[in-house]
């Protein structure tokens, strides 16, 4: 609930382990529901996660929604939940037998985080299944990071350091899998300034213009760094956000069209309700009938 006594999405944190050395969190799916009980959250609840979580199943089948959109997670699939997603069991943990590992933003070195597109707009399809090689090699370092995660051998500093080392070897292995989008994965230093902007300040504004003169580019470096990066131009990137988190809000809250409106910058409903029906083909009240409709 929010202050005024709306359902509202719950905001998670990271938090270190108790008695675990800091950085990433792996778990199995009891060790997972645990976490989340001390907590004090339900663990079918939908979350908005400050940290990135990658989940595998080894036996059985999980299903989870990942922003709204439903997905089956079966015996060796890998499903990877960006910082802000909003992301929802949808079977019991006990359904499947797999492993979790949570690591914050920011825990990664520079050049790890850049290889592994850290720095991208989160991909449509979070789910991925290796295959053949490429599966075997994953799993290989899982199993290294799980008996790492749970020995600690020699000084504290280096088995932090190994740990933190095979995170960023799993995550390397996951983001270049056989199929997997390939290009520039640096990108440009404008169009990480500006996604880090528009993340910031989407709700303030939704004007090119704005964040140019923040940023001290102008409008046409903006539209083409973006483009380059993103595959669409700088204010089709901050409308897509702004859509986003309107879609989200729809579906996981119960505020009004008009207080999810202003919540996201916009003068009144109205400007709102033409915004949404444009970019989407529907209105607010039609999308989120819609999506409820097929969640029970």
């Amino acid at each position: 609930m929010d202050r005024n006594g709306h359902r509202d999405v719950t905001e998670v944190p990271f938090r270190p382990s108790v008695g675990a050395p800091p950085g990433a969190v792996v778990l199995d799916f009891p060790g997972l529901a645990a976490r989340a009980h001390s907590h004090g959250l339900d663990v079918r609840a939908p979350m908005r996660l400050a940290f990135h979580q990658l989940i595998t199943v080894r036996s059985g089948a999980l299903r989870c929604s990942v922003d709204f959109t439903e997905h089956e997670l079966t015996e060796g699939g890998w499903m990877w939940v960006r910082p802000g997603q909003i992301h929802q069991f949808r079977s019991d943990l006990d359904a499947a037998e797999g492993a979790a590992v949570l690591f914050p933003p920011g825990y990664l070195g520079a050049a790890s985080a850049v290889a592994a597109r850290l720095d991208r707009p989160a991909p449509q399809h979070p789910l991925v299944v290796p295959e053949g090689a490429a599966a075997r090699a994953v799993r290989g370092v899982l199993d290294l990071l799980e008996n790492e995660y749970r020995t600690t051998s020699g000084p504290l500093e280096a088995h932090i350091e190994v740990v933190r080392h095979l995170v960023a070897v799993l995550v390397l292995r996951l983001a270049h899998l056989p199929g997997a989008p390939s290009g520039d994965t640096t990108g440009s230093e404008a169009f990480r300034r500006f996604q880090q902007a528009v993340e910031r300040d989407y709700t303030r504004t939704h004007r090119v213009e704005d964040y140019a003169a923040r940023l001290g580019y102008s409008v046409r470096t903006l539209t083409r760094a973006t483009r380059a990066t993103a595959g669409c131009g700088a204010k089709r990137f901050i409308d897509d956000r702004v859509l986003l988190e309107a879609k989200r809000l729809l579906v996981h809250t119960d505020l009004s069209a008009t207080a999810i409106g202003e919540r996201l910058g916009f003068p009144d409903a109205t400007v709102f309700t033409k915004f949404f029906r444009r970019r989407s083909g529907e209105t607010p009240a039609g999308f989120r009938a819609r999506a409820s409709g097929g969640r029970h």
